[in-house]
């Protein structure tokens, strides 16, 4: 298997992971919906460092250190776990309080929308899991290990940053009836609801 194969393969290997519905899809859905396209922007570049931070750690080592560990693993999904849950309950009382006088006038910053990226990701075991179970197998005898895993972590970059773009698209599309309030309030509990129910997954898988 040549470099460039294996790298195709790793894409095809983790496209129903990218495909399956997780908390960056949820925040960019909830972000874009209430803020408009640009706040797609720090959602994808806080998801993209996410997995840049993952294969930093597979590269160091310390992702296997992690899950050989059982307390070590353990501590790191009960940490995703709490902040996916708490983002959620955040969520929902956001939805449940009266909206400020001119909303469209003070959006959300930017740094916060990355945070909440970043944190979603990098506190994600399954994305963590990523750079030790899958990776490996599309490693190539020859080229150095630690550019080979750069290249696949930017492939995976590139493909989850045009998910989340085609997903930015799909959501303006429908922005008249995203914009709507009623429409507002009822996805952002469904967002708050499926920001926990990930949570709860996270800390019992």
């Amino acid at each position: 298997m040549t470099h460039t194969y294996a790298v195709i393969a790793f894409l095809l290997a983790i496209l129903p992971i990218i495909a399956t519905p997780g908390a960056s899809l949820t925040l960019l859905i909830q972000h874009v919906t209430a803020g408009g396209h640009r706040q797609a922007l720090p959602i994808i570049l806080g998801t993209v460092s996410g997995l840049y931070a993952h294969a930093t750690l597979a590269i160091a080592g310390l992702s296997a250190l992690v899950m050989h560990s059982s307390q070590a693993f353990t501590i790191v999904k009960l940490l995703g776990a709490a902040y996916l849950i708490g983002l959620g309950l955040w969520t929902w009382r956001s939805t449940t309080l009266p909206p400020p006088p001119k909303p469209t006038d003070r959006p959300e910053r930017t740094g916060s929308v990355y945070t909440q990226a970043l944190l979603a990701n990098v506190l994600n075991p399954k994305a963590a899991s990523i750079y030790l179970t899958l990776v490996p197998q599309f490693i190539v005898p020859g080229p150095p290990l630690n550019g080979q895993i750069l290249t696949l972590a930017t492939a995976h970059a590139l493909l989850m940053a045009v998910w989340l773009l085609t997903w930015t698209v799909l959501v303006r599309q429908g922005a008249h009836v995203l914009h709507k309030a009623r429409f507002k309030r009822a996805f952002g509990k469904v967002t708050a609801v499926v920001l926990v129910v990930l949570g709860v997954r996270a800390a019992t898988m």
